[in-house]
């Protein structure tokens, strides 16, 4: 007993003085460890989690439910028909709702989803608990169609399965014991920290011109899809100012990204720089949860001699113990061996497309998301257009009839109405009406079956507005018109001056024949 006694009394004093020592910045050896950068990146991907998740509960019926704009079960039976078998269809296009996608079995993989990622943020987790949050949310994308193809969504699965390794395989705990933090998977998220960077980086450079005249943000926040308050101010600032952000935009992706790789000091102060150019880009507009994750995977950046910070003694005491005493078996080396060499392999197609002059910008090359290549904003918009969709109650529209628009929840609508602040949540039809003008103005189906859908009085689909302007009955006619957009100046009033342009789908009543046909031939009811 004495014996065993000191014993313990000894690994704790020694446990104790090592948090001690990784206080200090300097600490040898503290760069190696990564027990509470684990804790650090797996609550920073809960956040994303949790709201990718409440998205999906609140939006995803009414966006590609069984009565929604763009229905995923009729998506998954034409991919079926077109491969000729519902297994090739899967492999094409893994999704677990290939076994089943009407709207409670989408909500209650929805609510599923919700309470993983809520445990995830509260600690909780393990491999098994991250596998699953990863194919329920790959399932989502999958069949989420124009609504869920950008960028940020494949960059949240490929975030999410190297997740499933950065957890220790069974134990849930915050700190689990017995399983140290894989040095490997904190590589590979630099991996993947550099590939969001560079590639948003070189897509600009090869892109538009304004990346290289310097010119691209006296644009920009005007013209950018969700501006928020603060970017009607970020557009007020000096010429200079703008041609100040473009360079350091240049330095954060196209230099910056190298430094991840680089010796510690250039590493965290690289890591630092993307962080901080993070934050500006969520203050400055509502890019979704796309700058929020791009924050936490460049958290890989950092180390514990770093994070330590963020804790208490007690606790970087007991990770300390903890971390000393793991070691990885031999089957989960072999494990994190064999992720490393796949993602190896399967990061040839992406640098392939990095080194292209025809860079292709948030490209997947496999059927899971696995590793993939990204970009974002490679063109500047010279002049913000928006549509509106507006509704009368007359018995025929006339140059006299009264509009009543429907307004989004963050979508430029009333020019009186202040710039919303929502990120990280995202409203996914807010954000696809900003790329109907940026077309040959040829109505897409879902903007066409939105339509219907708002002369019939859907009540799924109203949800997805932030106020019915016809709360008593269908309006007779709806139309959706053109307007060109520009952020007032200082002492006018309002944010927006508009200007009516045109009507992009001209006023039509519900019993049109031309509606009728035009959504019985798109398969949409």
């Amino acid at each position: 007993m004495p014996g065993s006694l000191a014993s313990d009394l000894s690994r704790d004093l020694a446990a104790d003085e090592f948090a001690d020592r990784l206080k200090r910045p300097g600490f040898p050896g503290a760069e190696s460890r990564y027990a509470l950068l684990r804790f650090v990146l797996l609550r920073g991907l809960g956040l994303v989690y949790w709201v990718a998740f409440l998205i999906v509960v609140f939006q995803f019926r009414a966006l590609c439910g069984q009565d929604g704009l763009l229905p995923a079960t009729d998506f998954l039976s034409r991919v079926a028909a077109h491969l000729h078998s519902r297994a090739s269809g899967f492999w094409a296009l893994p999704s677990l709702f290939w076994l089943g996608s009407s709207d409670w079995v989408l909500l209650a993989a929805g609510w599923l989803g919700l309470l993983l990622s809520a445990a995830l943020l509260a600690g909780y987790a393990n491999a098994i608990s991250m596998f699953v949050l990863w194919a329920l949310y790959l399932s989502f994308v999958q069949v989420g169609q124009v609504f869920y193809g950008y960028g940020w969504e494949s960059l949240l699965c490929e975030a999410g399965f190297l997740g499933i390794f950065l957890a220790a395989p069974l134990d849930p705990r915050p700190f689990p014991a017995r399983s140290a933090a894989p040095e490997m998977v904190v590589v590979l998220f630099r991996w993947l920290t550099f590939r969001v960077m560079f590639g948003a980086g070189l897509i600009k450079i090869r892109g538009d011109p304004c990346w290289r005249d310097l010119s691209c943000l006296n644009y920009h926040y005007e013209t950018q899809p969700n501006p928020s308050p603060l970017s009607y101010y970020f557009h007020r600032l000096p010429p200079l100012m703008h041609k100040g952000g473009v360079l350091f935009n240049h330095f954060v992706e196209l230099l910056a990204p190298f430094g991840v790789f680089g010796p510690r000091r250039v590493r965290l102060a690289s890591g630092a720089s993307i962080v901080a150019f993070q934050v500006i880009l969520i203050l400055s507009g509502n890019l979704s949860f796309l700058n929020w994750l791009t924050l936490v995977v460049a958290l890989s950046c950092f180390d514990d001699g770093v994070v330590s910070r963020l804790f208490s003694r007690s606790t970087r005491a007991r990770v300390a113990a903890l971390e000393r005493a793991a070691l990885p078996s031999a089957a989960r080396r072999g494990v994190l061996a064999l992720l490393g060499i796949v993602t190896g392999l399967m990061s040839i197609n992406p640098l392939v497309n990095l080194l292209s002059p025809r860079q292709t910008m948030n490209a997947s090359y496999d059927p899971f998301r696995l590793v993939n290549t990204y970009g974002a904003f490679g063109s500047v918009g010279r002049e913000r257009l928006e549509v509106a969709i507006e509704g009368t109650t007359d018995q025929e529209p006339s140059p006299t009839s009264r509009w009543l628009a429907y307004e989004l929840p963050c979508y430029p609508g009333d020019p009186l109405r202040r710039p919303c602040l929502i990120t990280p949540y995202h409203y996914r039809l807010d954000w696809q009406m900003w790329f109907v003008p940026l077309g040959d103005l040829q109505p897409d189906p879902w903007l066409v079956h939105l339509v219907a859908k708002l002369l019939a009085s859907d009540r799924l689909v109203l949800g997805l507005f932030r106020s019915n302007p016809f709360p008593i009955g269908p309006p007779r006619f709806v139309r959706v018109a053109l307007y060109r957009y520009r952020f007032t100046r200082a002492g006018e009033p309002g944010w927006w001056h508009r200007e009516y342009l045109m009507d992009v789908i001209r006023p039509i009543s519900l019993r049109d024949p031309e509606l009728q046909n035009y959504l019985s031939r798109a398969g949409l009811r």
